[in-house]
């Protein structure tokens, strides 16, 4: 039986603790936390952490880069822990799946759990071995999913717990039919928890059918941009957005991240920075899973002080200390652009967010005020050059897609199924056992 929205009734709010202790938290896990130096729960945090250890369906609305991973992932560990079981968390891209994994097994690593990550641009095969180990937990995106599921190696009539994270992005992609197809397989009886940074129809929806009177956790309004961040809009030419870019290059020192409107644009532009000698890499869709993680982690690590990329990393990657983020071209979508702008002013530090518009682009600008509720500094550069300085760099065509290797499928019998029994089973068998295999681990779980 499904039941309509039914937000609990507003309580007050208690005062935010200084520690995660009084939330719950068992000890082993705030072993983990104190370890991380995670010493101050934020509001995401505060509110839901309590709530989903309780085993209670969450929907938690909150901007990007408030905490939501640890949000649902300290009450998702601790309960599949206390109560056996799977757990199953569903988010929009590669990357966003990868950040997850890595914020898991710091939580629970020490106390022996163990995941999977099924994405597009890996092999299957080896992600096949992974589901040999009969995980706890699998972190997938909704078509490599639905891959493993049409292939039989995934089955998921014991997942207990179920996780929509970033559920309005998984929308805007496209991933409706896949999300509906994967709630049927699951059990009707679960705990769910949606996160996500808006409320749109179609959240609505899924949450009336699929979820059970969910308590709704908004710890800010739809559409509030990150308030450690100075704002600007810069009116340039289109043909001189590149020598106002070199401009801000020169101004800015520290780590900076430029978003391009089309992955031919950041190619592009990446391109050109690096030959004007900037140490910059780029991060889209065309790009292999493997150049994307090479871009991305030396980004974090300093070895690119530029990262460019198009709306695939506007959410859920958890770099830190950027300086700058520049849009160089304004974004299709208008709530994308809250969500580019919280990649800086992270964890309580100031960030800084400059915007290219050109002078036909007043209705973007007007359309993102109206979202962020709050006008916009605007200003017109003046002394620019009519020409580039960036090094000529020949132009190559479009590219396609790139084409991962896929692994085979052969030799994997019994990876990640079910026997009938939902709990674990403490007996090993030498021809698989899927769910019930006893694990080579020999931590405690």
């Amino acid at each position: 039986m499904t039941h309509p929205i039914s937000p609990v009734p507003e309580k007050p709010t208690p005062a935010m603790p200084e520690t995660f202790q009084g939330l719950g938290i068992a000890d082993n896990i705030m072993a983990s936390l104190e370890r991380m130096k995670f010493t101050k729960p934020s509001p995401i945090q505060h509110r839901c952490i309590p709530e989903g250890i309780e085993g209670k369906d969450l929907i938690g609305i909150a901007q990007t880069g408030t905490g939501k991973t640890l949000a649902f992932g300290i009450p998702m560990i601790q309960r599949l822990a206390r109560y056996k079981g799977h757990g199953l968390v569903l988010l929009p891209t590669r990357e966003l799946a990868l950040q997850v994994d890595e914020s898991f097994q710091r939580i629970g690593g020490p106390i022996g759990l163990r995941t999977a990550v099924l994405i597009g641009g890996e092999p299957i095969g080896k992600q096949k071995r992974q589901l040999f180990r009969n995980p706890h937990i699998l972190i997938a995106t909704p078509g490599r999913l639905i891959d493993h599921l049409e292939q039989g190696s995934v089955k998921l009539e014991t997942v207990k717990i179920l996780v929509l994270d970033e559920a309005d992005r998984m929308l805007d992609m496209g991933f409706a039919p896949q999300i509906n197809k994967i709630l049927l397989k699951v059990p009707k009886e679960r705990q769910t928890m949606l996160f996500s940074a808006t409320m749109p129809v179609d959240i609505v929806k899924i949450a009336t059918h699929h979820m059970k009177l969910p308590v709704r956790i908004e710890v800010a309004p739809q559409g509030t941009a990150a308030t450690d961040v100075e704002q600007e809009i810069m009116i340039v030419g289109r043909d001189q957005k590149k020598s106002l870019l070199e401009t801000l290059l020169k101004q800015y020192l520290g780590t900076i991240l430029i978003f391009s409107r089309t992955k031919y644009g950041a190619k592009k532009i990446c391109h050109g920075l690096a030959a004007s000698g900037h140490k910059a890499a780029e991060i889209h869709s065309n790009r292999s899973l493997a150049q994307r993680k090479e871009a991305l982690e030396g980004f974090k690590r300093g070895k690119y002080r530029i990262l460019v990329a198009t709306d695939i990393a506007a959410r859920g990657i958890d770099v830190s200390n950027i300086e700058v983020v520049i849009n160089f071209d304004l974004p299709d979508n208008t709530d994308d652009y809250v969500h580019r702008i919280g990649r800086t002013g992270r964890a309580g530090k100031k960030g800084r967010a400059i915007s290219f518009a050109t002078p036909q682009e007043t209705d973007e600008i007007r359309r993102i005020e109206r979202l962020i509720r709050k006008p916009l500094k605007v200003t017109r550069p003046t002394g620019l050059p009519a020409t580039t300085p960036f090094a000529r760099v020949e132009e190559d065509r479009p590219y396609g897609h790139s084409s991962a290797s896929r692994g085979s499928s052969q030799g994997h019998r019994a990876p990640w199924k079910p026997s009938g029994n939902r709990g674990h089973s403490s007996s090993s068998s030498s021809s698989g056992g899927g769910w019930n295999r006893k694990p080579r681990s020999s931590k405690k779980w």
